[in-house]
């Protein structure tokens, strides 16, 4: 990524919407978004190697307005298999969810299907992109793997970037690169470390019990880091799941084909029966607060405060997805006039209000007082033109009555 990175104006909207809640369950510190109606049965959204929780705001930013809860999350420090589906259960049971929809791609999709495994009752669908069943190959391409605790970390995220194509990349692959790129550059050296311990240890899929129809595979048809020999033995693995093949999309299609994403994730939880509450979508009250009910706890926190937030699940009524911020009440709060200027300040686009907006609202509140106006001004150039008419006159009877009396003395 060359130069700085400047977030997208839409991930600043989130983040001052969204709280972001962290948890400390064990030994574990779980960081994750929870948006939506907290009645509908949740999508967890599992990033990959290089992501985190945040790479998935559009998602959260979509979905949830349109009736369902998303939650996305980090991938903890855990440092074996076994350990994650330990850790990740602790987790549903603190956030007092108890079944589960699963979106993961590349490494997350891998232990999406891990969990499904072994606690297949809590798992009902998933949705798998740029994934795989086996961890042999990343094995056998990591032989310094025993000694990833030890690594630097700027050789930990080197290798992990080495993963993500390099350009020339289209705009919306490009701007999706960087903004994983930047995500990379805010883990830890031990999130690092942990993540890739997690893809070099050998395992594989074993059966699972979620039938195909509840699996949709949406995998990117341009390139992925991911070797296409993989990515078919998931297909292989599940006949009968249902295929969503983006044309293209690249490594994270999620941030660089979001419209498509979201529509196959809107579909896929149809399917499967998860029926979105779109009339529990509400907008931002006046006082700042809004979301789900956890998040009316976190109040008007800053979203990027590193302060730990011990946040607890909350199984209160239902809340939902806010919508855009309402500006506060002034002492001019009830003058149309105001309002309109004040909106089209708070969007950013106060040159574009519509001049027929403008003209009605001139015409109606001040025509008395221009028409009093005009008339004046009307008036006074009269009255001048008049005086200086009557000047110049008398300047010319002067004149001519000077050259008479000149004729008369001679």
């Amino acid at each position: 990524m060359k130069g700085g990175f400047s977030a997208p104006g839409d991930y600043i909207y989130f983040k001052s919407q969204v709280p972001l809640h962290k948890i400390p369950i064990g030994s574990k510190q779980w960081r994750y978004y929870d948006f939506g109606p907290k009645v509908v049965p949740p999508l967890i959204c599992l990033p990959g190697l290089a992501g985190t929780a945040d790479v998935y705001y559009k998602q959260i930013m979509s979905l949830s307005m349109k009736g369902y809860r998303v939650i996305s999350v980090d991938i903890p420090r855990v440092w074996n298999h076994q350990e994650w589906i330990q850790a990740f259960e602790k987790f549903l049971d603190a956030i007092d969810v108890h079944h589960v929809h699963i979106y993961g791609t590349s490494l997350g999709g891998f232990l999406a299907q891990l969990f499904a495994q072994h606690r297949p009752r809590r798992v009902r669908s998933l949705v798998l992109s740029n994934t795989y069943l086996d961890t042999s190959s990343f094995a056998a391409a990591m032989p310094w793997a025993p000694f990833v605790g030890w690594t630097p970390s700027f050789l930990l995220k080197r290798h992990v970037l080495t993963g993500i194509r390099d350009g020339p990349h289209e705009p919306f692959i490009a701007d999706s690169v960087d903004f994983v790129v930047s995500q990379v550059e805010s883990l830890s050296k031990d999130d690092l470390a942990s993540r890739l311990t997690l893809t070099a240890d050998v395992a594989l899929v074993g059966p699972i019990l979620i039938p195909d129809s509840s699996i949709t595979i949406m995998d990117t048809s341009d390139y992925c880091a991911i070797p296409q020999p993989l990515k078919d033995q998931v297909s292989e693995k599940y006949p009968g799941a249902r295929r969503a093949y983006l044309k293209s999309g690249g490594d994270f299609p999620f941030l660089s084909r979001p419209d498509e994403v979201n529509l196959h994730l809107q579909l896929h939880l149809r399917r499967v029966g998860v029926e979105a509450r779109p009339e529990l979508v509400r907008g931002i009250p006046k006082d700042g607060d809004g979301g789900t009910s956890s998040e009316q706890d976190d109040g008007n926190k800053d979203a990027d405060d590193d302060t730990p937030k011990d946040d607890k699940p909350d199984t209160g009524e239902p809340s939902a997805e806010s919508g855009p911020p309402l500006l506060p009440e002034t002492g001019d709060s009830h003058n149309p006039d105001n309002q309109l200027l004040s909106n089209a300040k708070s969007s950013g686009t106060i040159c574009e209000i519509p001049k027929h907006l403008v003209l009605h609202s001139f015409t109606a509140n001040d025509v008395s007082s221009v028409a009093s106006k005009v008339f004046i001004h009307l008036m006074f150039e009269y009255f001048v033109l008049n005086v200086i008419r009557l000047y110049l006159g008398q300047c010319t009877l002067s004149v001519c009555n000077v050259g008479k009396l000149r004729a008369y003395i001679s």
